[in-house]
């Protein structure tokens, strides 16, 4: 008998697939200038936080910088995942359990692309870039359930 690749997807891709989604749409500049445009609430406006950008005005560093970020979102959001859900013990594979693995793989992912990629702006310093993984980890907060019901309904491996 052929063992055959099952067609459901692990939780690592799904929770991948949706980490690319929401930095796709919601980091779009489209998306960005329509928050800027009024008070649309906190989840709205948090969800443009990795707002990459093809302006070709702006100054190379902050293009690389934003486009960076959001690339290093996505690839760290693997990386975190397949770490965590390789780590679950067999009694905590639960709902629960996969919920806050994928949550939990975001807030790290976004705090460490925004701490590395701190140190592309004019001036880099430490302390900044502390205080930007600070906010790559309120975003990872907010919006990380997202992430983490994604992973949910993926296939443990």
């Amino acid at each position: 008998m052929a063992i055959t690749r099952s067609r459901y997807r692990t939780a690592t891709s799904a929770g991948t697939l949706v980490a690319f989604l929401l930095v796709l749409i919601f980091g779009s500049p489209w998306y960005v200038d329509w928050t800027q445009k009024g008070d649309r609430g906190i989840f709205l406006e948090t969800l443009a936080w990795p707002a990459w950008d093809l302006d070709t005005n702006a100054a190379v560093r902050d293009v690389l910088g934003a486009d960076l970020k959001a690339i290093l979102l996505v690839l760290f959001t693997a990386l975190f995942i397949t770490l965590l859900v390789g780590a679950q013990l067999a009694s905590a594979r639960g709902t629960l359990s996969a919920i806050f693995t994928g949550w939990a793989a975001y807030i790290f992912a976004a705090a460490l692309a925004a701490f590395l990629t701190s140190f592309l702006l004019a001036s880099p310093s430490f302390g900044q870039a502390t205080a930007n993984a600070a906010g790559g980890a309120g975003y990872g907060l907010i919006v990380g359930w997202i992430i983490g019901l994604a992973t949910m309904a993926g296939r443990r491996p």
